[in-house]
């Protein structure tokens, strides 16, 4: 489980994000499920805001909206949130209703994987170890002192007109989640907020069952650590393992886009016909070639491994597809011979690409 002191800060990694004029490092997926966008701007339209209004800049089509397992990049979720902090300057609960709206069912295999939990802390362990896969642009960590756990909400790598409305959504999201997994309402020992007193803390109280502590040093809730060995209703061994699975491969396909290895894939894959070299793509991410090597080792890999695995990716999507000739897809590759292509294929799967096409 992840453990962290109340106010702990953790090493932030993944993409740069400009929003408000300033450029930061993220650390949560540079993509993610497009159902938070999807229920951020139902909240806008049931607030009177216009469609045009809530996709502004977000480079969303109401097409795209409507997509029920679509992917988006995060950057265009943080604009969407952006589009209504402008829009609705005036609600100071607007977090509030938001994370009211995140319900278990919402968050697909990650939900499913801590419904079917064998007890609290299980659930807490495998919530957080997949905490990518949540909608929350904070990070989450769990600190347990004595008899007092606290959920921890670090917004430092928050856009600072941002952090109001993430803290107060992420925080009634995960309160959502664990009433839904206990069949019954978390009664929280205390409530700590960085964000200033607002004018009316009514909703707040109605949130959290009490006053938050506001200007405090971090975000937290803390409650009783008893319930971490609380047995839950739904225990399922079996869904549990079957939804772990599934989440790490989401995570793993969420991880595909990110940092500068995320981008070195992108480019790759944007020309697999000619297979652009280290300088090439260097000069595409205005970085020397030796910097490049340097932050691809800072993130375990290197330019090599990347152009092998987009390859390999491309590879099994060719042969699954259909349509094309074994050399088609060789040249395709760039590989020059077919024998390399095929050589290449059975280190990566342990069979010709042929054998493979005929089982898939």
């Amino acid at each position: 489980m992840l453990l962290a002191s109340p106010c702990a800060g953790y090493g932030i990694v993944g993409q740069d994000i400009v929003i408000f004029g300033q450029s930061m490092s993220s650390p949560w997926p540079a993509r993610r499920s497009i159902t938070s966008v999807q229920l951020l701007t139902q909240l806008g339209l049931d607030l009177g805001l216009s469609l045009d209004k809530c996709l502004h800049q977000t480079g969303l089509s109401p097409v795209q909206l409507a997509s029920l397992n679509g992917e988006i990049e995060a950057q265009r979720e943080l604009q969407l949130i952006a589009n209504l902090i402008e829009a609705l300057p005036a609600v100071e609960d607007l977090g509030l209703q938001a994370g009211r709206r995140y319900h278990l069912t919402t968050y697909g295999a990650w939900g499913y994987a801590i419904l079917s939990s064998a007890t609290v802390r299980q659930a807490a362990d495998l919530g957080l170890r997949y905490h990518g896969l949540t909608y929350a642009f904070t990070r989450i960590s769990l600190n347990v002192d004595d008899a007092v756990a606290s959920l921890n909400f670090d917004d430092s790598a928050l856009p600072p007109a941002l952090h109001d409305f993430i803290v107060q959504r992420d925080m009634v999201g995960a309160l959502v989640v664990v009433r839904e997994l206990l069949g019954s309402t978390l009664r929280l020992l205390d409530v700590e907020l960085r964000q200033a007193a607002p004018a009316d803390t009514a909703p707040f109280i109605a949130a959290f069952g009490q006053v938050p502590s506001f200007g405090a040093a971090c975000n937290r809730m803390g409650f009783a650590a008893e319930l971490l060995d609380n047995p839950l209703p739904r225990a399922n061994p079996q869904l549990v393992s079957a939804c772990e699975q599934q989440c790490q491969a989401l995570l793993a396909r969420h991880q595909w886009h990110q940092g500068v290895a995320g981008r070195v894939r992108q480019l790759l894959l944007q020309s697999p016909g000619q297979i652009a070299d280290m300088e090439q793509v260097a000069e595409r991410l205005h970085l020397s070639s030796r910097t490049l090597r340097r932050r691809l080792f800072e993130e375990d890999t290197s330019f090599r491994a990347l152009q092998d695995e987009v390859r390999q990716a491309l590879a099994e999507e060719l042969l699954a597809a259909g349509g094309l000739s074994l050399e088609e897809i060789a040249e395709r590759l760039g590989y020059g011979e077919l024998s390399n292509f095929i050589h290449a294929f059975k280190r990566w799967k342990g069979v010709t690409p042929g054998r493979y096409q005929r089982g898939t």
